[in-house]
């Protein structure tokens, strides 16, 4: 049993992206909502794009690991990024621990006017799944 990601002929082909998942029955599925680079308190951690991003994404394997499963169970990503932010270094802070394996989940990504915590420049929500043992 495992969960199949494709990128089926006709669409573009990326190593940081897949196109379609397909999640066997029996497996867990974990919603994790959207994360910021915040602190346990929910103070932004910097101003800076990178820094926020990288607390993003350890929020997002805090609430994982929590549920029982890690960066690597994630079938989907949603990031949002504000605007005004440097797209290339949020994404390259990033892209190591979005992308996994050779058969990379699947991201939707948006530039938004603005966050709902005040100071985010970036968002991360995530869909996960693990497999039964």
């Amino acid at each position: 049993m495992e969960i199949t990601r494709l990128q089926p002929a006709g669409l573009v082909v990326s190593p940081a992206f897949s196109h379609v998942a397909v999640v066997p029955a029996g497996a867990t599925t974990i919603y994790v909502g959207g994360q910021n680079g915040v602190d346990d308190t929910g103070a932004v951690v910097s101003d800076d794009v990178a820094e926020q991003s990288v607390r993003t994404i350890d929020n997002v394997s805090t609430a994982l690991e929590a549920a029982g499963a890690s960066l690597a169970d994630v079938v989907q990503w949603t990031v949002l990024i504000a605007q005004d932010a440097d797209l290339g270094a949020a994404y390259g802070a990033i892209a190591p621990r979005l992308a996994g394996s050779d058969k990379p989940p699947l991201v939707t990504a948006a530039r938004v006017a603005g966050l709902g915590v005040p100071g985010a420049l970036i968002e991360v929500s995530a869909i996960a799944a693990v497999l039964p043992t």
